[in-house]
């Protein structure tokens, strides 16, 4: 399982993806001017219900490890949901006033990468496996 290099990007991604869970993407004063109010990006249901979804993909990728095209397509999957949360926030970053984003706001871009980097190890694999088939399937002949 951790011969392959697509698990550990799936698992830095799935790493990234439950620490969004807990961490602070934005702060704003309080009405004092000196306390801050954290916002975390599960303060919003729509965030919450793809930070899920993209935590099960990214796991059942992670485990899906023997199935190599499943595995690919999931990560294609869970890269395409990271951008659209990364969108999400991008528009909160340009709509929202008087927050202060943190540098986890990054952090759905990263897990894209991590996807799109171990779909393509997935599908690597998947060539090489299929060569080595076919060169078994000309040697029996």
């Amino acid at each position: 399982m951790w011969q392959r290099i697509q698990t550990l990007y799936l698992a830095i991604a799935l790493g990234l993806t439950a620490f969004l869970f807990w961490g602070n993407a934005a702060a704003a004063t309080g009405t004092d001017g000196l306390n801050f109010i954290r916002y975390t990006a599960i303060a919003k249901p729509f965030m919450l219900i793809l930070l899920i979804i993209l935590a099960l993909v990214e796991a059942v990728a992670l485990i899906a490890f023997k199935v190599r095209i499943l595995q690919m397509r999931l990560s294609v999957v869970a890269g395409l949901i990271a951008i659209g949360l990364q969108a999400w926030l991008g528009v909160m970053y340009f709509t929202e006033t008087g927050y202060v984003f943190r540098w986890t706001v990054i952090f759905p871009l990263l897990i894209a990468v991590c996807d799109f980097l171990a779909a393509r190890g997935a599908f690597q694999d998947q060539l090489v496996v299929e060569s080595a088939q076919r060169l078994r399937s000309r040697r029996k002949r």
